[in-house]
């Protein structure tokens, strides 16, 4: 039996894989045995969540932003993006248009502030969606770093997950891809204070940064059992060309985009084999490397799905890599478009269903 089989009949048997098993699995380019990896991924969603993706509408509302990260087309320092910010009707009327598209949650995500108006936007706006659908529609928010008494205000009105990428947990690859001011601690400290607030935590990481290592997304991997995460958000990196990491980088060549999927895929599943019962979402970005991205996500272990709602005047200008899908697109073509493809792939479709994370449920209700 090779380490490959040997590994997997582990994860199988629910047993503990070490950083060093993960390293092995993510090392994988054998076909038979990535096959294999995918398998034993899909075989554990099915057990712990169900062959079911969830349906998560985003809603961009802002790409004014605070921080200045160099991979980032939105970041501060950016002077060649057309900054909007969404008033708070529209953004209430995106989430309704998800909920009464039967969607069982809506994201909202935005550029980091800081500022009390906003803050306060967020609140009201939260308060109006939770009401208006009598709590029915699952409320995420993904808006970066706060302090735990905004946490706390934004949970009190009607929000019921955060997700707050920590991108990776190498400190020495942290602070290459971030200028100084930005701290991994905060980040990790801002993780533990939504945990106290009551949410439905969730993080994840960039997969292919420059100098990283499978070493550092086992770690990762690791990271996110040690704090029992409750759902993970994580894609591949790619370039976008107004940034200090992608202002030289050439376009990826089908070779390039070929290997960014594949690492992307196997994260997903071994997080899956890992973590077992958390939400893990196939990302958009997987979509930008292979049409089919998203639903070979699914494949692997993934379950949520996060079609965008917002209108597409704003989405050009909200764009974190370059060659963003689905930026033409109206919501009603996202929804159709998606259905079909997943449906197709045999899996169900959970309308008008939140999906929160059975790891959540589990642990509130021990």
């Amino acid at each position: 039996m090779s380490d490959v089989n040997s590994i997997l009949v582990k994860a199988r048997q629910g047993d503990m894989l070490t950083a060093g098993e993960l390293v092995t699995l993510l090392s994988i380019t054998d076909q038979t045995e990535l096959q294999s990896l995918y398998d034993c991924a899909y075989f554990l969603k099915e057990q712990y969540v169900g062959r079911i993706a969830y349906f998560r509408g985003i809603i961009e509302c802002s790409n004014l932003c605070i921080k200045d990260c160099y991979y980032c087309g939105i970041r501060r320092s950016n002077q060649d993006v057309e900054r909007f910010q969404m008033e708070e009707d529209e953004i209430f009327k995106e989430a309704i248009w998800a909920y009464e598209a039967e969607y069982g949650s809506c994201v909202i995500q935005s550029g980091e502030r800081q500022d009390e108006g906003y803050i306060a936007m967020i609140e009201r706006v939260v308060g109006r969606i939770s009401k208006y659908t009598n709590g029915e529609l699952g409320i995420t928010l993904s808006l970066g770093e706060q302090t735990e008494e905004t946490y706390r205000r934004w949970k009190n009105a009607g929000a019921l997950r955060y997700l707050l990428r920590i991108e990776t947990t190498n400190a020495a690859l942290y602070a290459r891809i971030h200028p100084a001011d930005h701290s991994l601690e905060v980040r990790k400290e801002c993780l533990a204070a939504l945990r106290r607030c009551g949410y439905q935590v969730g993080t994840g990481v960039m997969m292919g940064l420059p100098g990283q290592t499978k070493l550092d997304l086992a770690n990762d991997i690791l990271f996110l059992k040690e704090i029992d995460i409750d759902m993970v958000g994580m894609g591949p990196y790619i370039p976008h060309s107004d940034t200090p990491m992608g202002k030289d980088a050439p376009p990826y060549t089908d070779k390039q985009k070929k290997e960014a999927l594949t690492l992307g895929l196997k994260m997903i599943a071994v997080t899956r084999i890992v973590l077992k019962d958390i939400n893990i979402a196939a990302a958009t970005a997987l979509q930008a490397l292979e049409y089919t991205g998203r639903e070979q996500g699914l494949r692997c272990g993934a379950n949520v799905i996060m079609p965008n709602v917002t209108e597409t005047d704003y989405r050009p200008k909200y764009q974190l890599y370059d060659n963003k899908p689905c930026l033409d697109e109206n919501s009603s073509m996202c929804r159709g478009c998606l259905s079909n493809r997943i449906t197709g792939i045999g899996e169900t479709i959970g309308f008008k269903e939140r999906g929160d994370s059975p790891r959540f449920k589990r642990r509130t209700a021990e």
